[in-house]
């Protein structure tokens, strides 16, 4: 994975979003870019930005993160921010499409997939993000 610099100050975040995929050396970048407007069309509330050095999803707190290590599915980390938080009992999510794998009580991985699977996937993934942001 490789990106260029970040762009200038003056670009807004969603500005920020689009310089860095139209940078990005990725096998999967058109099915990241579909898992990235599936998100965003879920709820007015979410926005995008770079966190982490990947497209990240935020109300007003971010929640989601894109997975760029991964090269042959598209993935996504849903989380409570960067720290884990043992002061909550385990989340739960409802997963009917077997997308989620649980990687601690407060953050999950979400495999979303390739190609086809992405569309096919999407009813789930919108789900999720609703579940996870309500």
């Amino acid at each position: 994975m490789k990106t260029k610099k970040a762009p200038a100050a003056s670009t807004s975040k969603a500005d920020d979003v689009e310089a860095f995929m139209e940078e990005l050396e990725h096998p999967l970048r058109a099915e990241i870019g579909a898992v990235r407007r599936i998100i965003r069309e879920v709820s007015p509330t979410i926005n995008e930005a770079i966190k982490w050095n990947a497209p990240s999803f935020r109300t007003t707190d971010f929640f989601a993160t894109t997975h760029l290590r991964s090269r042959d599915q598209v993935q996504l980390i849903f989380h409570l921010g960067a720290k884990v938080r043992k002061d909550l009992p385990p989340l739960e999510l409802a997963d009917p499409a077997g997308l989620v794998k649980w990687l601690a009580q407060d953050r999950c991985l979400v495999t979303v997939g390739m190609g086809k699977t992405v569309q096919a996937n999407k009813g789930a993934l919108e789900a999720s993000v609703r579940a996870w942001i309500d």
